[in-house]
Order: structure tokens, then C-alpha cells, then sequence
């Protein structure tokens, strides 16, 4: 009886041993709109990727050869099959840059152009999987199978038992824009990730980035209302778009997707202590 007790206890160990997270493997969710799925150009510059920098497959790829569920070297787009070069990419590459060696970091993004925050909303998403009547929009959000936010979970679960998930990333707002209750969705969404996921805020924190604020966009004022985010959530941080310019009304250039992804670095690696 002794034995059989040992031989159990022995058999468990090495099974946790042999599937325990890495605590070197560092992930981030990163969740949004048109912004954080990527509309820059990807040019050669950003084709180089250290293998160090991760991303986690959100779709079936053919086009990409990559299939969900599967972490690949993170090499733009990290989004959708199609989609473009997102500060995500260079949030990534910073990271790694100042992290030590020893350090992997992983991203899992899901963005959806065109939605409303309560897209993300677990109870109420279904009120908001129209708001555009475009084939397009539809086309996006039945990719994640109707719903994003239990797509992203479910990616952020199966990722959890290769790392360990350190932020998460959020740039949203353009379709918000006036909406004064804009940071109280955004409360809810993260604390129910957190939840889901068993994390904690203090050593999970939010970081959402300002939208395009250059003179002729289209959402500039909604910087007004980001920038209340961390009254309603003490540990949400916001990343400045200063400065970033863009290639329409509404989204950044190439060169302003790679500043804004490196400041989400900045901020996260000054949380970190680095």
C-alpha cells in the first residue's frame, strides 16, 4: 500500500513537473479594434523577428501556415490572416530587447475593426456582434465564433499552461468615442478576464493606449475619456499616442504604430522593475 501511495506521488510530480508553466515565458492579451488588429504597412524593417518574441495563434492561417492554438515566431501580421502591422509587433520587440535572455515573451491578440467595447462584454456581447450591417464586420466576428471575448479566453487558458500571463494590452475607443461610460465597460471586461483567468490586477495590469490624435481624426477627443481609465481601475496605465501620426483620420501610419507599441514597452518594463 506504502508503495503503490509512493509510486502515485512520484507519478504526479513528474507529470507536473513536465507540464508546469514557465515562468520565463511571459504572455500578453491583447484585445481592440482596427488599431490593435494592425493597419501599417509591413515593410522589410519589420520582417526580422527574434525568435524570442512569440505570438499565439488566434486563427487558421493557411495563408500564414499557421494554425490556431500554436505559438510561432512572432513575424507581423499577429492578428488576423490579413491584417497589418499593429503596436503589438513592436511592443514585443522592445520587450525582449530589455528583458534578459533568459525571457520569452508571448502575445494573443484578438481585434475586431469597427466594435463597440461591449463586444468584449461576456453577458452582452450579442447586443453588439451587429453593430455594423458591412458583410466584413460580420465576416470578423463569426471568425471568433461569434464571440470574441470567450474566443480570446479560451486561447488565454490553453496559453496559460505554457507561461504565465504578466498584462494585458488594449487599444479601443475610436467607435466609443463621447461615451463617458466608456472606462466602466472597460472595468468590467478586465475584471472579468482576470477572473476567468485567475489573475490577480496587482501583478496583472491594464494598459490601453490613446487613439490617433492628430489635427483632421476622427476620435481625438475620446483621449479625454481614456485618460480617466485608471480612476475607475487603479492599475490600468495610458499609453500617450503624441506624436504618432496617421495614414487616414482614424489610424496610425507604420512608423506610429512602431513608437506607440514601444511606449506599451516602456510602461510594462518600468512596472516590471526594468
Amino acid at each position: 500500500m506504502k508503495t503503490n501511495i509512493l509510486l502515485s506521488t512520484i507519478f504526479l510530480l513528474v507529470v507536473t513537473n513536465l507540464f508546469a508553466q514557465d515562468s520565463n515565458f511571459h504572455i500578453y492579451i491583447c484585445f481592440g479594434q482596427s488599431n490593435m488588429e494592425g493597419q501599417g504597412t509591413i515593410e522589410e524593417q519589420d520582417k526580422n523577428v527574434d525568435d524570442r518574441f512569440r505570438v499565439f495563434q488566434a486563427l487558421d492561417c493557411p495563408n500564414l501556415n499557421r494554425e490556431k492554438g500554436e505559438w510561432y515566431t512572432a513575424i507581423p501580421p499577429v492578428c488576423q490572416c490579413h491584417s497589418k502591422l499593429s503596436p503589438a509587433d513592436y511592443f514585443g520587440r522592445i520587450m525582449i530587447e530589455n528583458l534578459p535572455d533568459s525571457i520569452t515573451v508571448g502575445i494573443i491578440n484578438v481585434a475586431i475593426g469597427g466594435c463597440d467595447i461591449r463586444i468584449f462584454d461576456k453577458d452582452i456581447y450579442h447586443d453588439y456582434t451587429s453593430t455594423y450591417t458591412e458583410q466584413w464586420f460580420a465576416s470578423k466576428v463569426e471568425a471568433y465564433n461569434g464571440n470574441p471575448y470567450q474566443h480570446l479566453m479560451e486561447l488565454a487558458k490553453k496559453a496559460q499552461s505554457d507561461g504565465v500571463i504578466k498584462g494585458i494590452l488594449l487599444h479601443q475607443g475610436e467607435t466609443n468615442t463621447g461615451d463617458e461610460q466608456w472606462p466602466v465597460y472597460v472595468r468590467k471586461v478586465y475584471n472579468d478576464m482576470l477572473a476567468e483567468l485567475s489573475l490577480n490586477a496587482e501583478t496583472v495590469p491594464l494598459l490601453s493606449g490613446e487613439v490617433l490624435a492628430v489635427e483632421g481624426s476622427c476620435c481625438s477627443s475620446m483621449n479625454e475619456i481614456i485618460n480617466t481609465l485608471p480612476d475607475y481601475i487603479p492599475t490600468a496605465h495610458i499609453i500617450s499616442s503624441k506624436g504618432c501620426k496617421g495614414q487616414d483620420n482614424a489610424h496610425f501610419n507604420s512608423e506610429g504604430y512602431r513608437i506607440l507599441g514601444r511606449r506599451y514597452a516602456e510602461k510594462m518594463l518600468w512596472l516590471l522593475g526594468h
